[in-house]
This record gives C-alpha cells, structure tokens and sequence, in this order.
C-alpha cells in the first residue's frame, strides 16, 4: 500500500511518502501560489491522509486535486485521545490540528514542551505519559513586525539584527520581536519544570524557529513534527 502524508499549512505545503516501519521518507514543500500550479505537482497513490489549518479554498483544491490521484482520502481530525496523547483542551475542536499532530508525535514517556513557530508562535506541555497539560498562543517575531509595520509604515517588516540592547530601529525591532518569543518560551520552560518537579525536553519546530535557535536552552529540532504526527496516526488509524 502506497501512503502519502501531506501538511497543508498556512503558506506552504509538505508533503512525504511513509516508508516501511513507519519512517518519512524524503520531505517535499511546496510555497502556495495564487493560481492551481503548486498541485500540478502531487504524487499518485493508494491512501493519502491531509491535515490542514489553511483556508477552506485551498484546502478544497487539495482534496479535490488527490482525489484524482489516491484511492482514499483521509482527512485527520483532532481526537480527544489517541495512542499515549490525553489533550487537554475540553473542546477538541478547538485545538488545531496541526498542535494534535506534532503532540501525537512527540508523545511518550519523557516530559515534552513544544515550541511551533510559523504565522503564531505555539506552546505545548506534555506530562511523562503523553497527558497535554495545556499550551500557549501568541503571534511569531515575523507576525509581531507585520503587524507593527501595518499600524506604523515607518517601521520595516523585515531587517535589522538581533542585540540584546539596540542601538537602531531595525535591530531593537528583532531584538523585541524575537526576544518575547524568547522571553515566553523561557518562562514556559520554567513553569513547566515547577509544574512537573523536571525539566521537560524542548522540541522545536516551524519554519519561522531558525533565527530563534541559537538563543535558547539546549532543543531537539523537528523541523516535520507535524508530518512524524500524520506517520503515528497513519500507524494508529490506518494499519
């Protein structure tokens, strides 16, 4: 059985073909573009399971682009239990898909904050045995500076170098932008191992998380956390 695993996110999407033992195989990423040419490219198979946080037109598109292609569809939705992962949210609904994936996938024996940086900046605790205790939601460095440029022009969208104390517009707007992501991922860190009386791993993911990096705490990077997710479930659903 051919199974392909796509991400449709808010700007690009990812796709991987699962391998035998449940292993990604090479990741695809394709940017969104206004017209239909980004699915000109999709694979063929037999099962292809989609999670999507993207507008209802492209999310349509997709589907009906790799029902031309697949056998069946399978589009994932948040489930208050699966495998080892308890969310905590009492309205799974509300909870996006993409934060239930990358904590399936990451669920397991050892604690677990999880950091997603893409249009928001996204915090989730999971305890020892796969329980989500609870996140954080709040705008990227990048969206903090568009919307900063949209209520005052004069200050840039992009530019400008991190300092911990800037001595130009451009570089104090990285240096606040990316400092309170810092400072809440940072914090988040230190509640959780109050909360949890340990020091949870920190697994970070999102195509906006590069320029974090190098400032923060020892981490795990995972850059297809959300992909890994759509393999567990796959495992979990599907098999």
């Amino acid at each position: 059985m051919t199974s392909w695993l796509f991400d449709l996110g808010n700007t690009r999407l990812k796709g991987a073909p699962l391998l035998p033992g449940g292993r990604l195989g090479p990741v695809q990423a394709l940017a969104h573009e206004d017209g239909g040419d980004w699915l000109d490219g999709l694979p063929q198979g037999e099962v292809a399971c989609i999670a999507s946080v993207a507008s209802e037109a492209r999310r349509v598109a997709l589907l009906d682009a790799l029902s031309r292609r697949f056998v069946r569809l399978h589009r994932v939705h948040v489930e208050p239990k699966l495998g080892p992962l308890r969310i905590a949210y009492a309205a799974p609904e509300r909870l996006g898909v993409d934060r239930f994936l990358a904590m399936l996938g990451q669920a397991g024996p050892d604690p677990v904050l999880l950091v997603g940086v893409g249009t928001a900046l996204t915090v989730d605790l999971l305890d020892a045995g796969g329980r989500h205790v609870g996140g954080r939601i709040a705008p990227s460095p990048q969206l903090m500076r568009e919307a900063l440029h949209a209520r005052a022009a004069q200050l840039p969208e992009q530019g400008g170098r991190y300092a911990e104390f800037a001595d130009d517009t451009d570089d104090a707007l990285v240096a606040g932008c990316e400092g309170a992501a810092l400072a809440l991922i940072e914090r988040s860190l230190q509640q959780a191992q109050i909360l949890l009386g340990t020091l949870p791993r920190l697994v970070l993911h999102g195509g906006g998380a590069a320029s974090l990096q190098p400032r923060l705490p020892p981490h795990q990077w995972a850059p297809d956390a959300v992909l890994l997710g759509l393999a567990r479930w796959h495992a979990l659903r599907i098999e």
